[in-house]
C-alpha cells in the first residue's frame, strides 16, 4: 500500500491514473507528488483555511499526460492554479483546440492522436456528453463518477470529436457537465438503477441516430465500471450524506467504495450506517494527515 506520512500537504485531489482511485497530494514545504491509497483506508486529516495552487500538467510523451506540483505551493488564483502555473501549463488550451486557437506543439501532438466520444449517466439520470484521448479511454470514465456509460463512437483526433461533441450538445440539449453536488446527492438517495438504466438508453439512442445523420459510423461500446464503485452503486444498507463541511476542521473514517471522487465511509465505531462525501472538495486545501476523527455525528432515529 502507498500509505503517506502524517504531515501537511496541498491536496490535489482524487486521481484514476493509477487504475484505481488515490488522493494526489504535494508534501509540504516540497517533494515530488504523491498518489496515496484511499480504498479500504482510514483517512484522518485536519484542514487549513484559503486555497492553493494544484500545479499544472506537462506533456511526458506525445500521448500521455503528468501532473506536477506547484515549485513555490503558492495560494491559487481564481482557478485552481498560481499565475505561474496557470502560464506553464501544457494543457490548459485542450478545450478550446477545436476552436483553431494558439495551442503549443505538445498540445496538438496529443491531440492528434484518436479520441472516443461517450455518453454517461449518473446516479439520479443526469446525463452527459464527453470525450476522452484513447490513453485516457478508462480513467476518464472512472473519474467522471458515473454509473453507466457507453462509447458511442471513435473519432480520428481530438479536434473532429469535440465538433461532434458539441454537435450532440446543441442538437439533443445534452450538457458536457454535471456538477459535483449533483452526482453527490444523487449517490446519497439511490434506490436502484432501473431509471438511470432507462434513461441512459434512451440517450444513446437519440445520440446515436443524430450520429448516423452526420454520416458518422457509430461503435457502441459499455464503459466497465471499476470494481472499487461496487459497493456505492447498490442501495444496500442505510447510508446518508456526510454532515460536516470537508473544507475546514477535522475528519477521520474509512473509505469502503469510491465512484469518481464521491466515497461512501465508515466513522469510527458506527457499524449501521455508512456516509456519502466528495473528496473533490478537498482540492486545493491544505490537509495536515493524522490520527485525526470526525465530530460526533447525530442521526435521527427514524432512520433505523
Amino acid at each position: 500500500m502507498t500509505r503517506p506520512t502524517d504531515g501537511e500537504y496541498v491536496c490535489h485531489g482524487v486521481t484514476w491514473a493509477t487504475g484505481d482511485p488515490r488522493l494526489l497530494l504535494a508534501p509540504l514545504p516540497d517533494g515530488p507528488l504523491v498518489y496515496a491509497e484511499i480504498m479500504n483506508q482510514r483517512l484522518g486529516f485536519s484542514v487549513g483555511a484559503d486555497r492553493w495552487c494544484t500545479g499544472r500538467y506537462r506533456f511526458a510523451d506525445t500521448v500521455r499526460v503528468e501532473a506536477l506540483a506547484c515549485p513555490d505551493r503558492a495560494p491559487a488564483g481564481q482557478g485552481d492554479q498560481c499565475a505561474r502555473c496557470f502560464r506553464q501549463d501544457e494543457f490548459r488550451f485542450a478545450h478550446q483546440f477545436h476552436q483553431d486557437g494558439n495551442v503549443p506543439k505538445a498540445l496538438r501532438q496529443y491531440m492528434d492522436q484518436p479520441h472516443w466520444l461517450y455518453l454517461a449517466t449518473f446516479a439520479d439520470g443526469a446525463s452527459k456528453v464527453g470525450t476522452a484521448a484513447e490513453p485516457r479511454k478508462q480513467s476518464r470514465l472512472d473519474e467522471q463518477g458515473a454509473l453507466i456509460a457507453t462509447y458511442m463512437t471513435k473519432s480520428s483526433d481530438g479536434r473532429a470529436v469535440r465538433h461532434l461533441e458539441d454537435a450532440i450538445t446543441r442538437g439533443l440539449q445534452m450538457p458536457q457537465t454535471v456538477r459535483a453536488a449533483t452526482k453527490l446527492k444523487a449517490l446519497a438517495t439511490l434506490t436502484d438503477l432501473t431509471a438511470a438504466t432507462m434513461t441512459h438508453d434512451h440517450h444513446v439512442a437519440r445520440a446515436a441516430g443524430a450520429l448516423t445523420a452526420m454520416d458518422i459510423s457509430v461503435m457502441l461500446e459499455k464503459w466497465n465500471p471499476p470494481a472499487e464503485g461496487g459497493r456505492m452503486r447498490v442501495a444496500k444498507g442505510i447510508r446518508m450524506l456526510y454532515p460536516h463541511d470537508l473544507r475546514e476542521d477535522e475528519h477521520g473514517f474509512t473509505v469502503v467504495s469510491c465512484v469518481g471522487t464521491q466515497v461512501l465511509a465508515a466513522l469510527d465505531g458506527d457499524d449501521d450506517l455508512d456516509y456519502v462525501l466528495d473528496l473533490g472538495t478537498l482540492k486545493g486545501r491544505r490537509i495536515t494527515l493524522g490520527p485525526f476523527s470526525s465530530p460526533t455525528t447525530a442521526v435521527q432515529s427514524s432512520l433505523f
